[in-house]
């Protein structure tokens, strides 16, 4: 039967189990997966399985290294996403987050805008570092990403988006996720996307705080847009922002991205 061992197919003839590949493949291998979960030796086989096998420290070839970081993603997240093109409003509390989750899911691209630069204040949510204070946000968010997913293709604007270079900057997006700050770019994202796109939008309204978390919660509007958030706790004097808060937002936009890219796949293969 076929089955990959690192990604790499293979014909195998031997035992049904993992245990059996490992020996012949990798016998000193720590770690055994299976289609995406720890196994152990005995675990069994068909035809198909994907079968990663890890010895840890070790530094394996470009190649190896791609598949072994996609071996806990689901299977489909390659075929789904790996072609997608994602665009990211905003590199501050929720983009940064946003986009490294995407990074870790394998997407194709990001194409990510922001004109500020980061500032010691942004450290208590934001993806960044002590030594980065003081560069452009999208430089230093590639800089990150690329380190997380050297296989990541990281396209960066450092300049505001407006309702005039919208669709200059985000007209190659599969969906577009608005990560912005002030009601004002939220809204004109908003608008903008909607009315001269015709991609999904995933937005976020209402994240600011420390409490009442469970309140975050999925809503779509229309045939395009999903808003995630509470819709009502603003940043403001006595309620900041946090990162554990932000950061769930952030990953449940990241979640309904990847599930739209999924849906999306499983269509059109159906």
């Amino acid at each position: 039967m076929k089955i990959r061992v690192n990604e790499n197919v293979v014909d195998w003839t031997g035992k049904n189990d993992v245990g059996s590949v490992k020996q012949f493949y990798k016998s000193d291998a720590d770690v055994i997966l299976c289609d995406g979960a720890p196994v152990s030796a005995d675990f069994p086989i068909k035809e198909n399985s994907s079968v990663v096998l890890i010895k840890r420290g070790e530094l394996p070839s470009k190649e190896e290294m791609a598949a072994l970081m996609r071996s806990r993603n689901p299977d489909y997240f390659l075929p789904a996403l790996s072609n997608a093109v994602i665009a990211i409003g905003g590199a501050g509390g929720l983009g940064s987050a946003v986009a490294i989750s995407l990074a870790r899911s394998f997407v194709g691209t990001l194409i990510i805008a922001d004109y500020d630069v980061v500032e010691p204040s942004n450290l208590n949510r934001q993806h960044y570092f002590v030594d980065q204070i003081g560069m452009p946000k999208v430089e230093a968010l590639k800089e990150n990403l690329l380190r997380i997913n050297p296989y990541l293709n990281v396209v960066v604007h450092n300049q505001r988006i407006t309702a005039e270079n919208v669709v200059e900057i985000f007209g190659d997006a599969d969906i577009v996720a608005e990560c912005f700050d002030t009601a004002a770019a939220k809204a004109m994202l908003t608008e903008n996307v909607l009315a001269k796109m015709k991609c999904p939008f995933v937005a976020v309204s209402g994240v600011a705080g420390h409490a009442d978390v469970e309140r975050i919660v999925s809503r779509k509007i229309g045939s395009r847009m999903v808003v995630i958030g509470d819709g009502v706790s603003a940043a403001e004097p006595g309620r900041g922002l946090t990162a554990a808060k932000v950061g769930v937002a952030a990953n449940l936009q990241a979640c309904k991205i990847v599930e739209i890219l999924v849906d999306k796949y499983r269509e059109n293969n159906s």
